[in-house]
């Protein structure tokens, strides 16, 4: 799931780690030991910033089966809810085994995890993670019984994505596939799973729609790793940016985003939306040209993050245009 370094911070900050009044909840004093309250910490933990990235397919997928004047309320809710859930789920397992392999430190560069600064213990983090993904089982049971048994398939291979990006005896995120698993479980699984809990069939716009949202998703591990390039090559985490080096990972960041935006032009030209409105996601490419500029400059590497923030705003955006344009387009 995406690898949650999405930043909550400014930046040029210095590293949050280390800075425990920074960290008090912002609606009330902090602890006399300057901790932030209990509620505060599993805010930090679940990573609020990065759960766009679970929202947006799903809204897509929502639009595929509106252009075919198609909604289910209770498979969307469902679907909406399972998405949110793994990226909850992934966010917590991630925060864990990062701290126990030794890939976060005090000076990391991106945003607070709650294991390495004592603010949550392991017991804490494995119970959560536990609990959420019981949560998301029981939703999924519910998707199951409407769209069959193949989203029970699905599901577990997702929960294991979520639980294998860092942990367990082969973290995949450590071998260069963090972008791989995101796209298709980001892209194609949870907007063609949506749609066709909505409509049930799997279609080629179906498919075509999922292109942009994994593209995105990714692209947010792709800045991120970008970012981490020196701590997470002293880690032993091989990640596409410390296998081929910063100007690769820059190259892959633009070369997505190109991608997403001229997916919705070949939706239109094939025929499969009936109205320009399909081409609306092009609106937001100003939202893109500031992102690709700071990716594109060698500087310090803290300015990546409010590029991670923008990358899941500016997916959010794409996929509120995009799912707007197939629902009044039609098809």
């Amino acid at each position: 799931m995406i690898d949650p370094g999405v930043a909550e911070r400014s930046a040029g900050d210095p590293p949050l780690a280390g800075r425990p009044s920074e960290l008090s909840d912002s609606a009330g004093d902090p602890s006399p030991a300057g901790r932030p309250s209990a509620l505060r910490v599993w805010i930090l933990a679940i990573r609020p910033a990065t759960l766009p990235a679970a929202i947006a397919p799903v809204l897509v997928g929502l639009g595929v089966g509106l252009s075919a004047n198609v909604f289910r309320p209770g498979p969307a809710l469902g679907c909406l809810a399972v998405a949110l859930l793994l990226q909850v789920a992934a966010n917590l397992a991630n925060d864990l085994a990062d701290f126990r392999s030794g890939a976060d430190s005090a000076d990391r560069l991106g945003p607070v995890r709650v294991a390495v600064t004592g603010l949550a213990s392991p017991r804490a983090l494995t119970i959560a993670t536990a609990l959420v993904i019981g949560l998301a089982c029981l939703v999924g049971i519910y998707l199951a019984s409407i769209g069959g048994i193949v989203l029970i398939a699905l599901g577990a291979l997702a929960i294991v994505s979520a639980l294998a990006y860092t942990g367990g005896p082969w973290p995949y995120g450590y071998r260069g596939l963090g972008e791989v698993f995101v796209f298709v479980f980001f892209g194609l699984v949870a907007v063609i799973g949506t749609a066709y809990l909505q409509t049930g069939v799997v279609d080629a716009l179906a498919v075509l729609a999922a292109l942009p949202m994994g593209c995105l998703a990714a692209s947010i591990l792709v800045v991120n790793n970008l970012r981490d390039i020196d701590g997470d090559r002293r880690a032993g985490k091989r990640t596409l940016a410390v296998s081929f080096g910063p100007g690769f990972a820059r190259g892959e960041y633009v070369a997505m985003l190109v991608v997403a935006f001229a997916v919705p032009v070949v939706v239109w030209l094939a025929g499969l939306a009936q109205s320009p409105a399909a081409l609306l996601p092009i609106v937001a490419i100003p939202l893109a040209i500031p992102l690709v500029r700071i990716v594109l400059d060698d500087g310090d590497a803290r300015r990546l993050n409010p590029v991670l923030r923008g990358t899941a705003r500016l997916e959010l955006a794409v996929a509120l245009l995009f799912a707007a344009g197939l629902a009044v387009g039609g098809r």
